[in-house]
């Protein structure tokens, strides 16, 4: 395969290869969220102590953002990918066969670890495309991407519901191991051109963080969106299989596919990145997700509306946060390549603490305040980013 024509023009079936993988890798951060009553009474995790299921492997992934993604920037693409799916199939293994809290656990954390190989792929694309065409492309694996965040929970409901919850993590396993196989035989070789020594790459993290303006606004405005995206389906499940809508745990993973047509804004910002509209993008972006909360905090009602408005506020939320995303990675993608990957795992690891502060805190306020305040809390967010935007100068 020559790699210079592939800088040149990506094939279509290339592209559609990266999206996939990022797609299946990225769905094991959440095939376990909408299992945590199974899978805990099944391991003999206390209810207590039930959350650290989720936790340890978005543990995991932040640890894996700020120590494995960075050594993109070092040392062989193909292979780093190729070696994180690997760790990644044998976490995934081990937990669909654990019967033991600690080793579940334990899994759970390699699992997140293992998982950041979508975030060496993504810069790997971006190194593969031209700059004209940088946007779309990066917004096209986006999409595969946000496709496996979106589908993860439905498909984990009904596997589980069909087959028991160890067999998503056993399919998963088999796919991971598949995927690798495949990319070692068709991805070209990169070998980054730094000769930076690991501890230099990892104490130049905090020297980019504070000297690069752009990477600091684009992971505030995308912690703030992502935040009311976590916040949003951490408690839209429990609102839905409550009182008001009584919906089963097959309903509800119905309701979670509507939210995957949002994922096609993601192409739709790539293409407006190209042709210099990122801040017009932005700001739609972000009104986006403002309006998504906004409309059920309009209409509440037990009634088929009610239902209505949720599907329309998941579509809109999931499009928004879809949007900003691209848009902030071509954003970053369009700074020294050298320095690609480093930049990829702060804003990826800042925006994802925004998420786990939104997953807390919408858990807390619906047991505390009900739907109500969990959507004002919500809306907070997006509005926080709107302001900061405000006073980001036109270039």
């Amino acid at each position: 395969m020559n790699k210079q024509a592939i800088e040149k023009n990506i094939p279509t079936w290339l592209t559609i290869l990266l999206a996939t993988a990022c797609g299946i890798i990225v769905a094991n951060l959440y095939y376990a969220q909408p299992l945590i009553g199974l899978i805990s009474s099944s391991i003999g995790l206390s209810e207590s102590s039930a959350g650290f299921i989720v936790t340890l492997t978005q543990i995991g992934y932040v640890v894996g953002l700020l120590f494995i993604v960075p050594l993109g920037d070092i040392v062989e693409n193909r292979r780093l990918i190729v070696v994180s799916l690997l760790l990644t199939a044998i976490a995934l293994a081990v937990a669909a066969l654990a019967k033991q809290p600690l080793l579940f656990l334990g899994a759970a954390l390699f699992i997140g670890l293992g998982s950041v190989a979508t975030q060496v792929l993504v810069p790997f694309a971006s190194y593969l495309a031209t700059e004209t065409t940088r946007g779309r492309i990066v917004g096209n694996i986006m999409s595969g991407l946000l496709l496996g965040i979106m589908l993860s929970r439905p498909l984990s409901s009904l596997v589980a519901d069909f087959f028991g919850w160890h067999a998503i993590f056993a399919l998963s396993a088999a796919a991971v191991v598949i995927l690798a196989i495949v990319l070692s035989k068709v991805l070209p070789v990169r070998k980054p051109t730094t000769n930076a020594h690991y501890a230099a790459l990892l104490r130049s993290m905090w020297h980019l963080l504070r000297t690069t303006p752009i990477l600091r606004r684009r992971a505030a405005y995308h912690a703030c969106v992502f935040a009311t995206f976590s916040l949003f389906w951490t408690t839209v499940p429990l609102l839905l299989s409550g009182p008001v809508f009584h919906f089963s745990q097959k309903a509800i993973a119905l309701f979670a596919l509507a939210g995957v047509a949002g994922a096609v804004a993601a192409p739709i910002a790539g293409r407006l990145a190209d042709r210099g509209w990122t801040r017009s993008g932005t700001w739609i972006a972000l009104t986006t997700v403002a309006i998504s909360v906004l409309l059920p905090l309009m209409i509440q009602t037990g009634s088929p509306v009610g239902i209505a408005v949720l599907v329309i506020s998941a579509i809109l939320l999931d499009a928004g946060v879809s949007a900003n995303l691209v848009l902030g990675q071509r954003a970053i993608f369009s700074l020294g390549p050298e320095i690609r990957s480093r930049l990829n795992g702060l804003f990826m690891a800042i925006f994802f603490f925004g998420g786990a502060f939104g997953s807390a805190i919408g858990g807390w306020a619906y047991a505390s305040g009900g739907w109500s305040t969990t959507l004002w809390i919500g809306i907070a967010f997006p509005v926080a980013a709107l302001l900061y935007f405000a006073t980001e100068k036109k270039s």
